[in-house]
């Protein structure tokens, strides 16, 4: 990636936090915690699930800088929804330590030199990854719980219809690198 393109993918970074609050805001708040199926996450579960992301992302973008290479610790993100009972925390509080998180990760990368960019993680799930790889799959997270928001709410619409929203259908598309 050159530098131009990691200042877009920055800038995208950066903006998330406001993105994902203006977002929240096109879904009535009463529908937050509907579950279009037994597996599927709601609203409330998404923002969570974000904030608990980027607390990792937090480690995982000072940890390359510090020591690049190292692998990083998985996030079984189904296993945290159900442990740690996001329904139940407070989604305005996520959202808001989200939005904190993200303007802090987000100072801490644009200071970063070239040469952090080369350096690498490793996902057990995923392999290992530069930076740049990090940036984008980290830049593209939000846009994709943002889109499956907007299908949780289709099912939850489907569903005030008396219809039983498609459980094949896949709400969440994990985003590409490339």
């Amino acid at each position: 990636m050159n530098q131009i393109e990691r200042n877009e993918k920055l800038v995208l970074f950066a903006r998330a936090g406001e993105e994902l609050a203006a977002a929240v805001l096109a879904f009535p708040r009463a529908m937050w915690k509907y579950k279009p199926g037994p597996k599927r996450w709601s609203i409330h579960e998404i923002i969570l699930h974000l904030a608990d992301s980027e607390a990792g992302g937090y480690v995982r973008c000072r940890r390359a800088a510090v020591e690049p290479g190292e692998t990083v610790a998985p996030m079984d993100a189904d296993k945290w929804v159900e442990v740690l009972d996001y329904q139940s925390q407070d989604a305005d509080e996520a959202l808001a330590l989200f939005k904190l998180m993200r303007g802090a990760n987000s100072r801490f990368l644009k200071a970063r030199s070239a040469a952090y960019w080369l350096n690498t993680v490793t996902y057990p799930s995923r392999g290992t990854v530069t930076m740049d790889d990090w940036l984008t799959m980290y830049a593209l997270h939000v846009k994709a719980h943002i889109e499956q928001m907007k299908e949780t709410h289709a099912a939850f619409l489907t569903s005030q219809e008396g219809r039983a929203p498609d459980p094949d259908r896949s709400l969440f598309q994990q985003p590409k690198l490339s």
